[in-house]
């Protein structure tokens, strides 16, 4: 069935698994305000919440199998929106699921949390469907809010008011400079949708309009900021570190795929014919972030910080493939994505199962002999880190993905051979920190006096019997007030 968007039903029956997820998310937030707090009450609506994610993929799955098309509108209805929304609604569920436990470690009993993760993964699959600047606003808008509130929700830490603020501040700064970019593309072009944007550049010959260009130049540079690209990744460290662990895997993953899906659809479907203004800055782009990551990452010793860079420099590989600019460009940048959010996901959680209460436990001393005391968790860190190393074994699903990435940017036209060389290079000193990981675990001993690692539920129980001890920065909360 081809979707003729002009006529408001079969407009709403595009959108079908975007407004389940909308709706559902609308009455759990109605609920939640009128449930009182509590674990019982976070935990419920985190049921909840699955069952609506579950019914959203669901609808996307019966779209996918339907075979539905869609002629020129403002949105998409094609393979490439419903891969990555099963990617976003994955990644939405693993955030749940940690933070139902999460909740309970860290005394943070809003069920909001879970509310807010249902309107971030709404804006990314908004972001996915977009084919019009507009949408692409409204997307990344509905997105960012919901997830600048996560990022500052455990309100006991300063690190993550912190991090929250300069997210939020950072996160304003490069949606004025999309803002700026749409509007001169639309001053250039007369239009907002993408198609109607490529047409009008081929019909009027615009490639060399100055005006373009800035516009083109300003998109890429707030892209720039919403993927964590060098030199606009600086707010990623610390809000990674900052931010409540499963919010940090929920952006890691689903949000810088929602902004990376978004990039390519625009680049691919408006600017096809100005590779010339866009090909150049996105190979220094890739270049720089590759580098620059990857040799910064080797200094860490927080293992918060050391995957927030981490995922800097997958954003130098998802940029190969955008600066590739071809089908199996595309298609190889989906199975990256996918293997990428899998793998990163996976590490978060073990992150946050390691972690004790107050964020602790956080830098690689406290896993050194994990091997010796929690070999399950050991194995899944270890198999994480070489998926996201492209290790060829045990990681085999990130090598494959690393490896179609290199034949998309070996076949495209734009001769990116130096950048493949750069990839590969690179790729060889991510080993230097990632296997450190590994090696830390199965290794080192376990040093005397180390923290327990136990399952997150653990301190449910002395909790509700009101003998958890305070986190440290609970603590320096009161006393301060005092």
């Amino acid at each position: 069935m081809t979707f003729d968007l002009t006529i408001p039903s079969q407009l709403l029956a595009a959108l079908t698994p975007d407004l389940i997820l909308m709706a559902g998310a609308t009455l759990l937030m109605v609920l939640t305000a009128l449930r009182p707090e509590g674990s019982a009450s976070q935990r419920a609506i985190g049921k909840l919440s699955i069952a609506v994610l579950v019914a959203t993929a669901s609808a996307v799955v019966a779209m996918i199998m339907a075979g539905n098309n869609v002629g020129p509108g403002v949105i998409a209805v094609d393979r490439f929106r419903w891969t990555a929304d099963l990617i976003f609604i994955a990644a939405a569920i693993g955030t749940v699921l940690l933070s139902m436990e999460y909740g309970d470690k860290e005394r943070i009993p809003q069920a909001e949390v879970h509310v807010l993760v249902l309107f971030a993964t709404a804006g990314m699959m908004t972001l996915a469907a977009a084919r019009d600047l507009m949408i692409v606003f409204l997307g990344i808008e509905i997105m960012s809010i919901a997830v600048y509130v996560l990022a500052g929700l455990n309100r006991r830490s300063a690190k993550a008011a912190e991090g929250a603020l300069k997210y939020f501040l950072l996160g304003a700064f490069a949606t004025g400079f999309l803002l700026y970019g749409i509007a001169l593309t639309y001053g250039a072009t007369g239009s907002t949708n993408l198609s109607v944007i490529g047409r009008v550049i081929v019909q009027h010959q615009l490639q060399s309009q100055s005006m373009l260009l800035i516009g083109v130049g300003l998109l890429l540079v707030g892209f720039g900021f919403k993927v964590a690209a060098v030199p606009f990744h600086m707010w990623a460290p610390d809000v990674y570190e900052g931010a409540p662990t499963p919010t940090t895997a929920f952006m890691a993953s689903a949000v810088k795929a929602a902004a990376f899906a978004v990039f390519l659809r625009i680049w691919l479907e408006a600017f096809p014919q100005m590779d010339r203004a866009w090909i150049l800055p996105v190979w220094w782009l890739a270049a720089i972030t590759m580098l620059v990551g990857n040799v910064v990452a080797l200094a860490q010793r927080n293992i918060k910080r050391l995957l927030a860079y981490s995922s800097v420099v997958h954003t130098g590989y998802l940029l190969v493939a955008i600066a590739a600019g071809t089908r199996l460009g595309s298609a190889a940048f989906l199975f990256y994505l996918v293997a990428y959010t899998l793998a990163t996901f996976g590490a978060f959680a073990v992150v946050a199962t390691v972690g004790s209460a107050g964020e602790r436990n956080q830098d690689l001393v406290d896993y050194e002999g994990l091997w010796s005391v929690r070999p399950g968790l050991a194995i899944a860190m270890g198999v994480f880190m070489l998926a996201l190393m492209g290790f060829p074994l045990f990681g085999g699903i990130g090598f494959f993905a690393k490896l179609y990435l290199l034949q998309a940017a070996l076949g495209s036209p734009h001769n990116l051979l130096p950048l493949s060389v750069i990839l590969v290079l690179t790729s060889v000193i991510a080993a230097g920190y990632y296997l450190n990981v590994v090696r830390v675990m199965f290794m080192k001993p376990r040093a005397e006096g180390a923290a327990e690692v136990g399952p997150m539920g653990s301190q449910l129980a002395t909790w509700t019997r009101g003998s958890t001890p305070m986190a440290p920065n609970q603590t320096a909360v009161q006393a301060t007030n005092k």
